[in-house]
């Protein structure tokens, strides 16, 4: 073999490598979900272990869906967890937390802040001010919702395209009238109005939602009714 068809083959060879190699990764992240402060993606699964699983642990605590340690350990306990989440979220409920998981737990964009750069941080303060002042004694999960709500409402056509403008529209949320504006806003509130904003929407797509014991309102009992979560009923 003369040096030239040795020197050949060796390119050849390195070439194929870094193919290999580079299909290779690119799997890898087709199977990661977004995570984290540095935009690292991950799959977490049974046997997986470490702070991401954690977090995931801590989100389904505060939910009510996972009783167990938070130890960083997926075991059992912790998918179970996860499945009866993505079951009453509507996704596939196959225990697995991946991207969508992780985004519908508020995790997708970072664990604390919010990751889309959409919204201004007074508009964080305004949708979280509603949150607390429309849903202060539902469960977390119907607090999330409710700012789904206000955010789907900015992306529907028949409503204004700004937070400010979905909430200060005339006879939209009563709540903008009485004490519960002026009352301090709930630390759970807080954190609802960053789940939605990083993509969780428990409501399902609603872009109303009503008390059926504390409104007579023909419109709104006319409505299809895609979740009930608490007293609150959400619809389209």
């Amino acid at each position: 073999m003369t040096v030239y068809k040795a020197f050949r083959n060796f390119i050849a060879a390195v070439i194929v490598v870094s193919i290999l190699l580079g299909g290779a990764a690119a799997g890898a992240v087709c199977y990661k979900a977004f995570f984290g402060e540095q935009s690292t993606y991950a799959l977490s699964k049974l046997g997986s272990t470490g702070d991401e699983v954690r977090s995931i642990q801590k989100k389904l605590s505060q939910l009510g869906y996972y009783k167990g340690s938070v130890d960083g350990i997926y075991g059992s306990a912790t998918k179970s967890a996860v499945t009866a989440f993505q079951r009453n979220c509507g996704i596939t409920a196959d225990g697995i937390c991946g991207k969508q998981t992780l985004l519908y737990l508020g995790l997708g964009g970072g664990s604390g802040s919010s990751a889309n750069t959409q919204y201004s941080s007074s508009d964080v303060e305004l949708l979280a001010k509603v949150i607390s002042a429309e849903a202060r004694g539902e469960s977390y999960e119907g607090q999330v919702a409710v700012g789904a709500v206000i955010l789907n409402r900015v992306k529907h056509p028949s409503f204004p395209d700004s937070i400010s403008g979905v909430v200060y529209q005339n006879g939209a949320f009563s709540c903008v009238n009485d004490s519960n504006w002026y009352a301090a806003v709930t630390d759970s509130a807080k954190r609802a109005a960053v789940d939605a904003i990083n993509g969780w929407d428990p409501s399902g797509g609603a872009i109303y939602y009503f008390n059926a014991k504390k409104t007579n309102d023909a419109f709104m009992h006319s409505r299809p009714v895609v979740r009930t979560i608490g007293d609150h009923k959400f619809c389209v």
